[in-house]
């Protein structure tokens, strides 16, 4: 259970720059879609920007919380030295950025690939659109940090739940027109 919190904890700055695009949907800047052609008319600048932006500040809160933790005495803060994967403080800021980054790129290149295959803007493809992020997010994010083969498994094995359960939660709060 532990090694799960810690995987879930860690890859906060992923989940939250998936869910970015679909929360700053309505934003009128930068939504002109990266390439019809390639990706789609969902995928836009401001998804884009808006993903990496609000990882990235997920991680650097995560940075502040650890460094917080170091000299804090309570319940919290030993729990959050607890749940903590890595330490933040031996870690580039990249590290944020790739989770970021790459959970975004991830995202548009599964676009890519079912423009290809034929499929419709906003059509699902189980279970490449929940798992899309995730592989993209780890990928990239290898080139700071390699977690072990048991994180990466947990990662792959309940994020594709969390991402179906969120998106349900989205899609009745009427944030999201569709349910996956």
């Amino acid at each position: 259970m532990l090694l799960l919190l810690k995987a879930l904890y860690f890859f906060l700055p992923a989940y939250f720059a998936n869910m970015a695009p679909v929360i700053f949907k309505k934003v009128p800047v930068l939504s002109k879609p990266i390439s019809k052609k390639l990706f789609g008319k969902n995928k836009t600048w401001r998804g884009l920007v808006s993903a990496v932006l609000v990882g990235f500040l997920v991680y650097l809160v995560q940075v502040l919380l650890y460094r917080f933790s170091l000299v804090g005495n309570g319940f919290f803060w030993i729990f959050l030295q607890e749940i903590s994967l890595i330490n933040y403080l031996e870690y580039s800021l990249l590290l944020g950025f790739f989770l970021s980054l790459g959970a975004i790129l991830g995202d548009i290149f599964e676009s890519y690939i079912k423009r290809k295959l034929g499929f419709k803007p906003g059509q699902s493809w189980f279970p490449f659109d929940q798992l899309d992020f995730v592989v993209g997010a780890l990928l990239l994010s290898m080139l700071i940090y390699f977690p072990d083969v048991l994180t990466i498994i947990l990662l792959l094995s309940i994020s594709p739940l969390l991402h179906l359960t969120i998106n349900y939660v989205a899609y009745f709060l009427g944030i999201r027109e569709v349910k996956y």
